[in-house]
C-alpha cells in the first residue's frame, strides 16, 4: 500500500485523528494567526477593522479562481439557507423545483417551504432522468453530505439544458477537493467552513450561465436581502433606497469581519496546494479506507471517487471513537469519515484499528 503523508506542512498539528471535515474543516495556522491579529486590531479599531472590505475582496477573488469564474460573478454571505431563499424568490410563482431525496436541508428547505413553489424529490441516481418540461430549477449537492455520493454533474446539466431548467449546485461538500466550474451552473453556493477550511459564517454564491457580468444584460434575479453593502457606490448606500451593484456584489450580505479575515488566509492555502493535488490526496486515502473495510467484511455505501466514506455503524461509535482520540461523525446510522489534506495513511490505519 502506498503511504500518503498529510499536505500543508506546519499549517496543521491536530491533537486528534481528525476525520470530520464533512462537518467542519480544521483552521490552518495562517488563518488562526490572521484571526488573532484581527481580534487585537479590534481593540483599537472596532470589529470592522481598519479596512472592512479588504478580506472579503481577497476571499471573493480566491474563491472565484478556485471555481474558475470571474470574481464579479461571486457574492459573499453567511449561510447556504439565505442564498437558497434568494434563489427561491427569483423563480416565477408555480415553478417546480427538482431535488434529490434527502439532500441537505439548508439547500432544499427554503425552496420547499416557499409558498409559490412546488418541490419534487427523486432518488439522486434518477435526477437527470426526472427533469421534465415543467421543471424550472434543479437544485442538488455535488456531493451528498450523508454518504459522499457524487452526482452525475454532466448528465444533470445536459438534462436541464434540454428542458430549459436552471441549475443550482450546492458545492459545500465538494469545493476544495473536487474540481468544479461554477460557470457550468446558473447558481452555485458553497458553505466554506468545511473543505475550504474557512471559519463558520463564510459562504459564497456564484452566478454562472449566460448572465452578463456587467449587470447590463438579462438574467440577474432580484436581490431580496440587499443592504448597504450591495450598493454600487458604497459611500452613498448607507441611507434610503440604493442603486444595486452592477455585479454579483448586489447579493452580498454584510459580512462577519473575523470570518472573512480567516477565509482569505484559508483560501490562499487551498490555492497554493491546488484542488487537483488535494483531490488526488483525499481520494487515495478514501480508497485505502474502503479497501481496509472490505478486508474486515464491512461494506460502505457506494460512493466511488468520493473523499467521504460512510459505513453502517453502532449507535455508540462516535462517542467510542472520540474517547480514543478520533474525531468522526455519525449521520443517519452511518459512520462517516471524511479524508482531507491534513490526513495521511496513518489516520486511515488508526481508524481501521477501531472500526467494528
Amino acid at each position: 500500500m502506498q503511504r500518503h503523508e498529510p499536505l500543508g506542512g506546519a499549517e496543521f498539528a491536530p491533537e486528534t485523528t481528525y476525520l470530520n471535515s464533512a462537518s467542519s474543516g480544521l483552521l490552518p495556522r495562517r488563518s488562526a494567526d490572521a484571526l488573532r491579529a484581527a481580534v487585537e486590531e479590534a481593540t483599537s479599531y472596532g470589529t470592522m477593522g481598519r479596512d472592512y472590505f479588504a478580506a472579503p475582496t481577497a476571499a471573493r477573488a480566491a474563491f472565484a479562481r478556485l471555481v474558475d469564474i470571474p470574481a464579479e460573478r461571486v457574492a459573499i454571505g453567511s449561510s447556504v439557507a439565505v442564498q437558497s431563499a434568494a434563489v427561491a424568490a427569483s423563480l416565477p410563482p408555480g415553478s417546480e423545483v427538482l431535488a434529490p431525496e434527502g439532500d441537505f436541508s439548508s439547500l432544499v428547505n427554503p425552496l420547499g417551504t416557499h409558498p409559490d413553489l412546488t418541490l419534487r424529490t427523486v432518488p439522486l441516481e434518477a435526477l437527470a432522468d426526472e427533469v421534465r418540461p415543467g421543471t424550472a430549477l434543479v437544485a442538488f449537492s455535488a456531493v451528498q453530505s450523508l454518504d459522499g455520493r457524487i452526482a452525475d454533474l454532466a448528465a444533470v446539466r445536459e438534462a436541464a439544458a434540454a428542458h430549459g431548467a436552471l441549475t443550482y449546485l450546492d458545492a459545500t461538500q465538494a469545493a476544495g477537493w473536487l474540481p468544479l466550474r461554477a460557470a457550468d451552473y446558473d447558481f452555485l453556493v458553497c458553505g466554506a467552513f468545511k473543505w475550504l477550511l474557512c471559519p463558520r459564517g463564510t459562504t459564497f454564491m456564484a452566478f454562472g450561465g449566460d448572465r452578463d457580468p456587467s449587470g447590463s444584460g438579462p438574467g440577474w434575479p432580484p436581490a431580496p436581502h440587499a443592504g448597504w453593502v450591495a450598493g454600487e457606490d458604497l459611500d452613498e448606500s448607507n441611507y434610503g433606497l440604493i442603486r444595486p451593484a452592477a455585479t454579483a456584489r448586489r447579493y452580498d450580505e454584510p459580512h462577519a469581519h473575523f470570518a472573512y479575515t480567516g477565509a482569505a488566509a484559508s483560501l490562499g492555502l487551498i490555492e497554493e496546494l491546488g484542488v487537483a493535488a488535494v483531490h488526488a490526496h483525499n481520494t487515495a486515502l478514501a480508497d485505502q479506507y474502503r479497501a481496509g473495510l472490505a478486508e474486515r467484511g464491512l461494506t460502505p455505501r457506494p460512493a466511488p471517487g468520493s473523499a467521504i466514506v460512510s459505513v453502517p455503524g453502532p449507535a455508540d461509535a462516535q462517542e467510542r471513537l472520540a474517547g480514543a482520540g478520533v474525531r468522526i461523525s455519525v449521520r443517519g446510522g452511518l459512520l462517516r469519515a471524511a479524508f482531507h489534506l491534513y490526513n495521511g495513511t496513518a489516520d486511515v490505519e488508526r481508524l481501521l484499528e477501531l472500526v467494528k
